[in-house]
């Protein structure tokens, strides 16, 4: 992470930089590899209300109108047309933990290149994009609109922005999901899910009842294991706590080990629980094959 003592001007122009390399990197992969796969997955979801017409053999009876079928004497049916635009609301973290990266990029940076991807597959099936930033509460919300200068403004503002805290709860953004979102939509929630599921599982819940909710985990790869390099002090990103920690003790490092697994299986089965499909983006290498395998494999569970 650049260094306290840069300026304003120093950040923006980096910021700008950062913004346009993603720009042309996430606008290849979407126009190459998956900008069709992104169509036919998720457009036209949902149905809108049109019209009443008379019954046709054939017509499925759950669209039977009994009021209207009443006051006419003849069956009439509910016509509907399908949505062919589709809401992308983009919800990403931007709590303490994401400063953090052990290669090139933070999980901030990856986490914008990831969400970058999804808005800008938006843009070119004519979709609109929204943004909702979350720490443990809601720092910035940008209702969605089409194009691609807004889609610019979402990544623009998931590199800029300053949280007023760095705790994480994703609670308070699936809140206002749900409530600032009419029709049914498509979430990607984009964080590395540092935080008890407890705290958020039935906000996800109602939410995903509603809509349709993509899970976006971004990691790093010496989150997962402690290098056996003596003693350190180690620091929470969120709550400023330090603790020094024997890293070459087996037994230590296997302890850390074994609740990263159990923190990883948990929200595994709060997402499958709750009907949410995910996916994983590493700070390490390249994400691309990440995505075009949860496309794939997504195409073949909507068959």
């Amino acid at each position: 992470m650049p260094a306290n003592s840069e300026t304003k001007d120093e950040r923006l122009t980096r910021i700008l930089k950062r913004v346009r390399k993603i720009e042309l990197i996430t606008r290849g992969i979407v126009k190459e590899t998956l900008g069709g796969a992104y169509h036919s997955r998720f457009k036209g979801q949902g149905i809108e209300f049109d019209d009443f017409r008379e019954y046709q053999p054939g017509d499925d009876v759950r669209f039977l109108d009994w009021n209207v079928t009443a006051r006419m004497n003849d069956p009439y049916v509910r016509k509907y047309i399908e949505e062919r635009e589709l809401t992308v609301m983009l919800v990403v973290d931007v709590s303490g933990s994401g400063d953090y990266g052990s290669h090139e990029d933070s999980k901030r940076e990856r986490a914008a290149e990831a969400a970058a991807v999804f808005a800008f597959s938006a843009v070119q099936n004519q979709d609109k994009v929204g943004l909702i930033l979350v720490s443990d509460q809601v720092e910035h919300y940008l209702p969605a609109q089409k194009g691609s200068s807004h889609a610019l403004r979402c990544l623009r503002d998931i590199l800029n922005h300053q949280p007023r805290s760095r705790r994480t709860d994703l609670a308070p953004a699936l809140d206002l999901a749900l409530t600032r979102i009419a029709h049914r939509a498509l979430v990607i929630v984009v964080s590395d899910f540092l935080t008890p599921d407890a705290a958020w599982e039935h906000s996800l819940r109602l939410l995903a009842a509603k809509h349709d909710v993509v899970a976006v985990q971004v990691t790093d790869p010496r989150e997962w294991e402690l290098p056996a390099v003596g003693r350190v002090c180690l620091q929470d990103p969120e709550t400023g706590e330090q603790y020094v920690v024997n890293t070459s003790h087996p037994a230590v490092r296997q302890v850390y080990e074994e609740r990263m697994n159990e923190r990883q299986e948990s929200l595994r089965r709060t997402l499958r629980k709750n009907g949410v499909e995910s996916l994983d983006v590493s700070t390490e290498g390249d994400y691309v094959p990440a995505l075009k395998s949860y496309f794939r494999s997504r195409k073949r569970r909507k068959r």
